[in-house]
């Protein structure tokens, strides 16, 4: 199964960030248990200090009960104290107990000694004593107990931050080491199999370029976007082949013609000329013969059909004098009956500089030719305008007319009324123009429009 070419460029730096990702798991756990260690840390001091002020509470206490026990009178400032000292007391006892650190035995000893000292419930001295003797060894045995818990806490603390400091260092070193060569390795693993069939695709595109029309190999199925490529590259090639193909036949088309037109000028018209000659030395020498003056005038009939004919294959004046000087010998011959519409033709004097190759300008000739025929068999207009100018490093050919209009959505060679625009998109698309129909300026008719890029330099001589 073959990845997509997206997936292939981010599986290396996918890889790299999940190593990343797993170092920072890593880290994050070895810090998380120091966390735990700094927290029980934390507990031991606040029990250690819980504890200290209970002994001290404990010791304050004692005196106090002494000191009752010599007067002779009970002193209230001495019962306040002694009450203060209990409050105190019981608070200490109560952090012990949240910090968890003290067994359950202790802190229940501890609880009923507080309740044995409440003032509120009676001060018998002896009784206060008694528990005083109980309370203050526990307190002292339980302050023993935290205080050798925090030194060995202390110590391992301290381990335990060198052993970390040294171990991430170790694995982080280890991981960005990995990362880098995995990605690397990936990276150039990746890059190695997409440039060769980049490569591949290349060198296609050059023999094509060198004129070679071999198409390139075409994957079976498209896995990704280079097998996509190769697919249009493939189909592009097919295309570019059939129009290079289409081009040299019609280029081989137009040779033909005007083959033909000159085989026709220097024998069939050189032919018919001598034979007129013949046909005038007779009337010269027979004038009354009508036969021979109406055989001289079907004879120059047939003269002029065949000029016709050899125009039509290919007009002399394109060769001679150019596509603009062509186009407006055509409009003259076409529109000289008194029933043709009325003509204006605009030629810009760049357009007559302009180098462009044969078979070029016969085929804008037969473009113009057969738009210009469009018009007068379809049109049903009074007027039309031929113009040829530059625009923006192109050359603009336009055809418009007054006339009735028409769609000029594409149809099928085949259907009534669909050859001359299918054979004017034809010609056009055979030399890399654009052509086009829309609205004309007058208020009915349309405008025939076609643009051909003139600094291609196929396109010079």
């Amino acid at each position: 199964m073959r990845l997509a070419l997206k997936h292939q460029i981010i599986m290396a730096p996918a890889a790299v960030l999940c190593l990343m990702t797993l170092l920072l798991g890593f880290l994050q756990f070895t810090y998380w248990d120091i966390s735990v260690k700094r927290q029980k840390a934390k507990d031991l001091r606040t029990a250690f200090v819980a504890l200290a002020e209970a002994d001290m509470a404990t010791q304050r206490m004692h005196g106090v009960v002494g000191f009752l026990a010599q007067a002779q009178f009970p002193d209230p400032r001495a019962l306040e104290q002694i009450a203060n000292l209990h409050r105190h007391l019981e608070m200490s006892i109560d952090r012990l107990q949240e910090t968890g650190l003290t067994g359950t035995p202790s802190i229940s000893l501890m609880r009923q000694s507080i309740v044995d000292l409440n003032p509120e419930h009676g001060m018998q001295l002896d009784q206060f004593n008694q528990t005083l003797k109980i309370l203050h060894p526990l307190i002292m045995e339980q302050l023993t107990k935290l205080n050798e818990q925090r030194d060995d806490l202390s110590v391992l603390h301290r381990e335990d931050i060198d052993t970390l400091v040294a171990e991430t260092t170790f694995v982080s070193i280890l991981v960005l080491g990995v990362a880098i060569l995995v990605g690397i390795l990936l990276s150039l693993a990746f890059a190695r199999h997409i440039l060769r069939r980049i490569k591949v695709l290349s060198d296609g595109a050059a023999r094509i370029t060198a004129g070679d029309f071999s198409p390139p190999p075409a994957p079976d199925k498209v896995r990704d976007e280079l097998d996509g490529l190769a697919v249009s590259i493939n189909q592009m090639t097919d295309q570019l082949i059939r129009v290079v193909a289409a081009e040299k036949l019609l280029e081989g088309a137009e040779e033909e013609r005007r083959r033909i037109a000159m085989d026709i000028h220097d024998q069939t018209l050189a032919d018919l000329s001598a034979v007129k000659r013949k046909l005038e030395h007779m009337r010269q020498e027979a004038p009354g013969n009508e036969d021979v003056t109406k055989i001289e005038v079907d004879l120059q009939r047939a003269m002029t059909n065949l000029r016709v004919v050899m125009d039509n294959l290919h007009p002399q004046t394109l060769d001679i004098l150019g596509l603009p000087a062509a186009t407006e010998s055509f409009l003259e011959k076409t529109c000289e009956a008194p029933s043709s519409p009325e003509y204006h033709f605009l030629a810009d004097d760049e357009v007559e500089a302009l180098k462009l190759s044969r078979l070029t300008q016969v085929t804008l000739y037969r473009i113009i030719v057969e738009a210009v025929n469009n018009v007068m068999r379809h049109a049903h207009a009074s007027q039309f305008e031929v113009g040829m100018g530059l625009r923006s490093g192109s050359l603009v050919i336009t055809v418009e007319d007054n006339g009735r209009g028409f769609d000029p959505a594409p149809r099928l060679p085949d259907q009534v009324g669909g050859r001359g625009l299918h054979n004017i998109r034809e010609r056009g698309r055979a030399i890399g123009a654009e052509v086009n129909w829309r609205s004309s300026r007058f208020s009915s008719g349309t405008r025939f429009e076609l643009v051909l890029q003139i600094k291609d330099p196929d396109l010079s001589r």
